[in-house]
């Protein structure tokens, strides 16, 4: 169950929690967060918040720091496979934000979490000295992060701490810079990441609308499979944002990366020239998506956890979809395709993922 505090659109503050049971583990999990809008002509707002959860950690690349966020790949019930590589994260964030120019938010967080595995068959395990004899299951972080993000040609109503966007034809563009520090709070690890991603749509007129994600990252330092960068997998029967649909959870496992995902949705135009289709009103959509990245010798060196890191090193992986929206106005379908590393240990070459929603 989960709720959030609402008394009009223009709210100066909010506060949104939820508290689950699970019925495997017999725990509770619960998550609460708040933020107040101090200044409305700097739009300066300070958050925080505390969730104690079981989650799959490795379902986004570039992450931001929603105290509050989760990936449907974290509670789907139904999937390809087993997903028994769950991990309980317990995290503390405060942050504060303004925007000095309009469309341009920056943000500064400090974070804390500690991370376990929530599955007997899934292990986070860690070498804490050279000879490789002592190991360590739960890993515990500081990290500060100072995050930009830039949306060009972005409108937006109200005025409150949660404004309301009013197109969507604008670009995403968001930096970050996150340091790892063992000198607070008795933290296991010293690092710096760095995250690029950059989201561009392009209306193509009649042919339609095109939009494209470009992502990057790398980490210096070395650090466990907790902190690392997981290609994101997609296991679920459900289509995913900027995920893989045929590719496993942890199948590809990387502290340096680039992706890109391109979907072009040709809205009518291909449908409508089908007599006996046309008056469904469908929409046809394609979809590329490929990753290549690599992971250090220094940070398998560390590596105690029984899984065998793969990277997308010797080529880009990719895989690509031929997809339907617009089925009985709210349901969408994808075939999904793999396009190599079909040789790696039970790949999946084809895969159908679907979503819902009002498609116009």
């Amino acid at each position: 169950t989960g709720g959030r505090t609402y008394f009009s659109q223009n709210d100066q503050w909010r506060l949104e929690g939820f508290l689950a049971y699970g019925l495997k583990d017999d725990k509770f999990k619960y998550g609460i967060s708040g933020k107040w809008l101090l200044d409305k002509k700097s739009r300066f707002i300070i958050s925080g918040g505390n969730r104690r959860d079981v989650e799959q950690i490795g379902a986004s690349l570039t992450n931001t720091t929603d105290v509050l966020g989760r990936s449907l790949a974290s509670s789907s019930l139904i999937g390809t496979g087993a997903n028994d590589k769950l991990t309980t994260v317990n995290l503390t964030t405060l942050a504060i934000e303004s925007e000095p120019l309009k469309n341009m938010i920056v943000r500064l967080s400090g974070t804390y979490r500690t991370l376990e595995s929530a599955s007997p068959t899934f292990s986070l395990d860690y070498f804490t000295d050279e000879t490789q004899t002592t190991t360590e299951s739960e890993v515990k972080q500081y990290e500060t992060a100072f995050s930009v993000f830039v949306f060009p040609n972005r409108e937006m109503t109200g005025y409150g701490v949660e404004r309301r966007t009013k197109n969507s034809n604008f670009a995403t563009l968001f930096a970050q810079l996150t340091i790892g520090d063992k000198n607070f709070f008795n933290s296991d690890f010293n690092y710096t990441k760095l995250q690029l991603s950059y989201t561009q749509p392009y209306s193509l007129g009649s042919l339609g609308r095109l939009t494209t994600t470009l992502q990057a990252g790398k980490t210096f330092g070395q650090i466990p499979l907790g902190l690392l960068s997981v290609v994101p997998g997609n296991q679920t029967y459900f289509n995913i944002t900027n995920s893989f649909s045929n590719l496993d959870f942890y199948e590809f496992v990387t502290d340096e990366y680039a992706t890109l995902h391109l979907e072009h949705n040709f809205n009518g135009r291909l449908f409508s020239r089908i007599p006996f289709l046309k008056k469904y009103n469908l929409r046809a959509i394609v979809g590329f998506r490929g990753v290549i990245g690599d992971v250090s010798q220094e940070n398998r060196a560390i590596n105690a956890s029984g899984l065998v890191y793969d990277a997308p090193n010797r080529e880009p992986y990719y895989e690509y979809s031929l997809g339907v929206s617009n089925i009985f106005k709210i349901l969408r379908l994808d075939f999904n395709f793999r396009g190599n590393y079909l040789d790696n240990p039970d790949a999946r070459p084809f895969g159908v993922t679907a979503s819902f929603g009002f498609f116009f």
